[in-house]
């Protein structure tokens, strides 16, 4: 089963593989933790977007919530971004003057790490789900393919993914949107950083917050537990971990 859905500004797709015939997933669980997966995703948009002015987000960042009122969820995410505003050294930033509040750094892996679960719960064993290139898979080995960051039509690595995600940030879809939160300026010192993780919020929330750290940022990543990691430097060299899991 396959389907699409735009959320969150970019289209995220769910494959679940298996059915009644090979005893996978019975086609109509599949269905129904499919439904339920893309109406968390909607429900996570319209809750902590920024750009949604009733968002739990939004008020929270006009200070009209005050620390008791906020949803578990919300604690839960802002707690993830302290964390990796402390291990970063203050390069991963979610709170940066002029743009007010805006975790979205870190809720879209989280989010859909959230849903690769629901998933699990639900029965299904065999998925990848994609969300704007950031994958988390399970069940078997799946090809995720890294963009070559300054060329749209090639590739700089396949890997071979099972029961793990993949995060890469870089400048080729949104030009230089992610800031060091250290000086408010863009990162500039990579082209792109790739992570593979046990969990997509891990590897999207170590992708992040090591692009923004420059160069430092590769050996920061790598030395985090469970981490491999993928990098093109702003002088276009290549930087790969011994375990980064290129396809044969």
């Amino acid at each position: 089963m396959r389907r699409v859905e735009h959320i969150m500004g970019l289209p995220i797709s769910l494959r679940i593989d298996g059915g009644d015939a090979d005893g996978g997933a019975p086609d109509g669980v599949a269905s129904v933790a499919a439904d339920r997966v893309f109406a968390w995703l909607r429900e996570v948009d319209a809750r902590f977007s920024p750009f949604i002015a009733d968002s739990e987000v939004s008020r929270l960042g006009r200070g009209e919530l005050d620390s008791h009122e906020l949803s578990p969820d919300l604690v839960e995410v802002l707690d993830l971004c302290e964390e990796y505003r402390v291990a970063s050294g203050g390069a991963f930033q979610v709170r940066l003057p002029g743009r007010g509040l805006d975790p979205c750094a870190m809720v879209k892996g989280w989010a859909v790490q959230r849903a690769a679960e629901l998933l699990l719960a639900e029965g299904v064993t065999t998925f990848c789900l994609n969300a704007g290139g950031d994958v988390v898979s399970a069940g078997r080995p799946w090809r995720v393919g890294v963009r070559h960051p300054e060329q749209a039509d090639r590739l700089c690595a396949v890997l071979e993914i099972t029961d793990g995600a993949v995060a890469t940030s870089g400048r080729y879809e949104r030009g230089d949107h992610i800031l060091d939160g250290r000086t408010g300026r863009p990162a500039t010192g990579l082209l792109s950083l790739t992570v593979v993780a046990p969990s997509l919020t891990e590897a999207d929330a170590t992708a992040t917050a090591a692009f923004a750290m420059g160069a430092d940022g590769i050996d920061w990543a790598a030395a985090r537990e469970g981490c491999e990691v993928f990098a093109v430097d702003a002088e276009r060299r290549v930087f790969r971990t011994s375990g980064f899991p290129v396809a044969a």
